[in-house]
């Protein structure tokens, strides 16, 4: 019997030897692995953080005390380990487990995380409310070297800091970003520091200074403090976290076992905020992610042997990378911007070609779109390629930093609507909304690639103010062509004459909107479809021109339907005075689970069968 096979709960680590667990680690990797290659996930961060997770669970008492992962894409082993063994071959399948700690899910994921740099500001709220109980538990936070540059991060680490709560960060460094090498010295000093006799010893002489007069006690401590942090900073890269108010530790091997739980055993019984710096390696154990990272970050279904990815497409993603590079060789005056997403967000050629041109600012939406809107106000043709989902983090600066100025910024806002597997945290169903009540921005949404190439073309030779473009995380036929022409901002596109009534759709709304027409024809309906293909401005003079021969107008939308497309044309009629029924068929006022996209575009009636069903039911 595998020994995975007898881990039910996180308890039951505590039964076996640090040999046993290593064996442990062999049969977690080689799960995730099996699973990973058939229902595709982040495979490189959870494959780096198996022993981490096994001296975590196995030091702490995860039945009261609060472990709380950053980001969350790295809690594969965590999940095999409290509970989820079985389950686990539904990762990330359609009601099957999520691949993100969810409190829904289970007792053991302490706060949901999808998003970065969250953990820290949690881990402030429950340790502020564990003392406000008087009550005594660890509370854990798990973060990475890139959640950690994050402004929201150093914001919390700055507050610990000051609370000088008790709260045990653990720094996972995979990129080795901060420390570079693990020697034995800097092992022998962490072994010293985190013993008893070091840290009584430390306190002590603390309590002893603070006897004499303020004058010798100050300059006392003072020089106690230099010369503690002078010989720690010769070793390991501590300073800054202790002047933030950190006990640091590290950096350790985070894939030596006996090392990790014998460190976390020692921290446990410290007090006060304490920062432990582990470094890992991204794709441990699978050298094929080992040796690519980036591409094993998050990646579909793929073969064990080669690596290689068993289902690949053109997306739209593709096609905004190859026409940027395209437009980008005639015009030197555009810079590409990302947060840390360059191959997600088709950039990956665009900073090949161009290094000095490209910018990955790391985890850090909103310094992304502030310096975007510097660039621009200095002449340049800024491209801020963000996810929907992560845009939102900057929502700020959207509105204060480039719409109030009027800075013209291109979003390429990749991931929009509904994206599949990775769920709630990262469907992008809000931007319509978000960006529609902004002055100043243009809003438009491509139905094909043909049109993405088109209106990317038509705000590179926009200078007058902001401008985004939203496409989906899906399917795209390659474009006929790089050559293009611009397109009137506002102008919207007739794809079917009809009568009664009009379908209005944007970007991926479009094709399922053509779609329908055998069946609404079989009911005798023949309606108008119309490619929305700017969301803000609207076509006031189309609208206006067929709106009298019209009794209903379908607004169909991959968006919440509060406050996108159909709430500005519900909103505009009513003014006018028309009376006409408008019907909006969007996303539900709800956070919507992870599946196929597919599936769950059907689950919430946007494909083809479900709209048309939608259309002649309320007819």
């Amino acid at each position: 019997m595998a020994l995975l096979e007898k881990i039910n709960k996180p308890d039951d680590l505590k039964k076996y030897s640090v040999e046993q667990l290593q064996v442990l680690a062999r049969e977690i990797r080689e799960e995730i692995l099996k699973t990973v290659s058939r229902n595709g996930g982040h495979l490189a961060p959870s494959l780096g953080v198996v022993e981490l997770t096994l001296a975590l669970y196995r030091v702490f008492d995860a039945e009261k005390d609060k472990i709380i992962w950053d980001v969350g894409h790295q809690t594969y082993a965590q999940k095999l380990i409290t509970g989820r063994r079985d389950k686990f071959p539904t990762l990330r399948t359609y009601k099957g487990i999520s691949g993100f700690p969810k409190r829904e899910e289970s007792r053991y994921d302490s706060f949901n995380t999808g998003h970065s740099s969250t953990s820290l500001s949690a881990a402030a709220g429950f340790a502020i409310a564990r003392d406000f109980r008087g009550e005594k538990y660890h509370i854990i936070s798990v973060i990475g070297d890139g959640s950690l540059g994050a402004g929201m991060a150093f914001e919390a680490l700055n507050y610990i800091g000051q609370l000088k709560k008790d709260v045990i960060v653990i720094l996972n460094d995979n990129e080795r970003s901060i420390g570079e090498t693990v020697g034995a010295l800097s092992q022998y000093l962490n072994r010293i520091i985190t013993t008893r006799t070091y840290n009584r010893f430390r306190d002590d002489l603390w309590v002893f200074l603070g006897r004499f007069p303020p004058y010798i006690r100050d300059r006392a401590r003072n020089l106690a403090k230099r010369i503690q942090e002078g010989l720690k900073g010769l070793y390991s890269p501590s300073v800054i976290f202790e002047e933030l108010g950190f006990r640091y530790i590290g950096p350790l091997n985070g894939h030596r076992l006996n090392e990790l739980i014998d460190t976390f055993s020692r921290v446990k019984e410290m007090h006060g905020p304490r920062l432990v710096h582990v470094v890992t390696k991204k794709g441990k154990g699978y050298k094929i992610a080992e040796d690519s990272p980036e591409k094993f970050h998050g990646i579909g279904p793929f073969d064990l042997e080669t690596g290689e990815e068993l289902y690949k497409y053109n997306s739209y993603t593709k096609v905004f990378g190859d026409a940027l590079v395209k437009f980008a060789e005639k015009n030197k005056k555009i810079v590409a911007l990302t947060a840390g997403m360059c191959l997600g967000t088709g950039l990956k050629e665009f900073s090949l070609k161009f290094p000095e041109r490209f910018f990955d600012v790391g985890i850090c939406e909103q310094h992304a779109v502030t310096m975007a809107a510097a660039l621009a106000l200095e002449g340049y043709i800024p491209v801020c390629a963000i996810y929907s989902t992560f845009l939102q983090r900057a929502y700020d600066q959207i509105i204060h930093d480039v719409c109030l100025q009027n800075a013209p910024v291109i979003f390429a806002i990749d991931r929009a609507g509904l994206v599949g597997e990775d769920g709630p945290t990262h469907h992008g169903p809000f931007d319509l909304s978000y960006l529609n009540c902004i002055p100043n921005i243009i809003i438009s949404a491509p139905k094909d690639g043909d049109e993405l190439v088109s209106l990317l073309k038509t705000a590179i030779e926009y200078r007058n103010g902001p401008f985004a473009i939203r496409y989906p995380r899906g399917i795209c036929d390659p474009p006929r062509s790089f050559h293009t022409d611009t397109l009137e901002i506002g102008k919207w596109e007739i794809l079917n004459h009809g009568k009664d009534i009009a379908v209005i759709s944007c970007g991926s709304m479009v094709k399922p909107s053509l779609e329908i027409l055998s069946l609404l024809k079989k009911e005798n309906i023949n309606p108008y479809v119309i490619n929305a293909r700017f969301v803000k401005p609207i076509d006031f003079t189309l609208l206006d021109a067929i709106v009298s021969d019209l009794k209903s107008i379908f607004v169909i939308e991959e968006n919440t339907f509060i406050g996108g497309l159909g709430s500005t044309l519900a909103t505009y009629l009513t003014s006018k005075n028309h009376a006409i029924k408008v019907k909006i068929i969007a996303l539900p006022d709800r956070f919507i689970p992870h599946g196929p996209r597919d599936t769950i575009l059907g689950e919430v009636g946007l494909d083809t069968r479900g709209i048309a069903d939608k259309i002649i039911g309320s007819l």
